[in-house]
């Protein structure tokens, strides 16, 4: 039963994460495009621009994902629990289109872009959008729906790369290769001095085909709202509010405060935001898996809950995440010569030295993300908001001390002791309060061997490209033995699958 359970997580992981991947890697091939077009500065308004949608998206869905999928599996009915959760959803997104669009030029005084409210109107949107469809897409997680779930996704993708792909690749082309006399068709359409703009305007467009997308799942779902059973998720939930905006505080506000507080002009600070943004997205495959993980491992966990062997699963499932997790992290920083390239400009490359410190920090992320199902389980979610206030603590307090000395790098060094505190904090806890035997022992020596091995080849002197990639190569292999040696139950699944083809 536990490995036909390990096989379904991994499946679905993989089907989840056909959505996250194609997404993340075609907006990752994106970058090249935009490196391209926008200098750093303009960059940096795109990457500050998406921190804030980032953290009012976590507020807006305030937990209520996770509590769909814990009081749907218990004496609750799923539909009811859906129903109340999304009217509860449409109301609150109400109230924040309503506060926002009547404030819109302060908002946009405050975001630096006084001359652009519309920046505030679009973004606006499009956190309201996905704040609405958070819950049916959480909701088709819930029914084992990946396939719907990832198709929906594709969609949302295709519309979003596409339009960028027409207004910046196509139409800015035309435009400028005709001096600006477009042909009939990039006049209708295409206004040059919108620029980083029509990133936003992709993304509306694609949050409202999603949006669409959504409404036959509603089809069938009784319009009820239980208010006992809502103010008891919202018990559950809040402090899962409060710590996902302890996370999305890690994850994002290090762009706000460097904007901020970097002792330089605006111009010059955005230009750093810019360089931070470009480099932080070649961690991008780390992203994704955690990504297309959490979306599988959170049903499943719950799922599986009761089964008398769950734990002893839980920690065989921390073994593979860890050993995968350190494989793409040598698989990055090995390649950095390859890999750099998708940033086209040269000018971005000075901040590529924060690649192995972003990545490592995402991978805590990542255990701290499997560590966390032990308060979800339990019921226990105020441990959740404790261990991010904690966090967002180590956040700010680091940001605020390291950037006017070392810029952004002093801002990825405080993401890791950010998520390296959550994630050992959030294991001591979980020791006590829902024992999980983690072999702790063999993780420690996965992540210090694939930091070694990096350090190690970083030693290396300076050769032709071709002696790069092969020595690379050299050094990946003995991390791979090593865990096809440790993980025998993965290396007996793998040859059987093997024989069985």
């Amino acid at each position: 039963m536990a490995l036909s359970s390990l096989r379904n997580l991994a499946g679905q992981t993989a089907v989840y994460g056909l959505g996250s991947i194609l997404g993340r890697v075609l907006n990752y091939l994106l970058t090249p495009l935009y490196t391209s077009i926008f200098n750093t500065e303009v960059f940096g308004t795109y990457t500050e621009a998406y921190a804030y949608i980032a953290i009012l998206l976590v507020v807006l869905t305030y937990g209520l994902e996770t509590a769909l999928f814990h009081f749907a599996e218990r004496q609750f009915k799923p539909l009811r629990v859906f129903s109340t959760a999304l009217i509860s959803l449409i109301a609150s997104t109400s109230v924040f289109w309503a506060l926002l669009f009547s404030n819109k030029e302060s908002v946009a005084h405050f975001m630096n872009h006084p001359d652009h409210p519309e920046y505030v109107g679009w973004l606006g949107l499009i956190i309201g959008l996905d704040a609405l469809t958070a819950l049916p897409m959480a909701f088709l997680r819930q029914q084992n729906r990946p396939f719907r779930f990832t198709g929906i996704t594709l969609a949302n993708i295709g519309v979003n790369i596409g339009l960028n792909l027409y207004w910046l690749w196509y139409c800015r082309s035309h435009y400028l290769a005709t001096e600006g006399n477009p042909n009939a068709l990039v006049d209708l359409t295409y206004n040059h001095d919108i620029g980083v703009g029509y990133i936003f305007i992709a993304n509306l467009a694609a949050s409202g085909i999603k949006a669409l997308l959504c409404l036959p799942l509603l089809r069938g779902i009784p319009v009820y709202f239980d208010w006992a059973l809502w103010k008891s998720m919202m018990r559950y939930a809040l402090p899962l509010l409060i710590a996902g905006l302890g996370f999305i505080v890690n994850e994002r506000l290090d762009v706000i405060m460097l904007s901020k507080l970097l002792p330089m002009s605006e111009e010059a600070a955005r230009q750093q935001v810019g360089i931070y943004g470009a480099c932080y997205k070649l961690a991008i495959l780390m992203t994704i898996f955690i990504q297309a993980f959490r979306y599988a491992a959170e049903p499943f966990f719950f799922r599986n809950q009761h089964q008398g062997n769950a734990r002893s699963m839980y920690a065989r499932v921390m073994n593979y995440f860890v050993a995968f997790c350190c494989l793409l992290f040598l698989g990055v920083n090995l390649y950095m010569d390859l890999v750099k390239h998708f940033i086209q400009s040269e000018a971005y490359w000075v901040g590529l030295s924060i690649v192995p410190v972003i990545m490592l920090a995402n991978m805590f992320l990542g255990i701290y993300i499997n560590l966390s199902m032990w308060y979800k389980l339990s019921g226990q979610t105020y441990f959740g908001a404790l261990i991010s206030i904690v966090g967002a603590l180590v956040t700010v307090g680091l940001n605020y001390l390291l950037i006017p000395y070392f810029g952004y790098v002093g801002s990825a060094w405080t993401t890791l002791f950010a998520y390296g505190s959550m994630m050992i904090i959030s294991y001591v806890l979980g020791q006590k309060y829902y024992p999980i035997p983690y072999n702790v022992p063999r993780l420690v020596v996965y992540i210090s061997v694939a930091l070694f091995l990096v350090w190690t080849f970083e030693q290396l002197p300076q050769t032709a490209m071709l002696y790069r990639m092969i020595f690379a190569t050299l050094f990946l292999l003995p991390f791979l033995a090593m865990v096809w040696r440790l993980e025998s139950s993965l290396r007996r699944q793998i040859l059987q699958w093997i024989w069985k083809k």
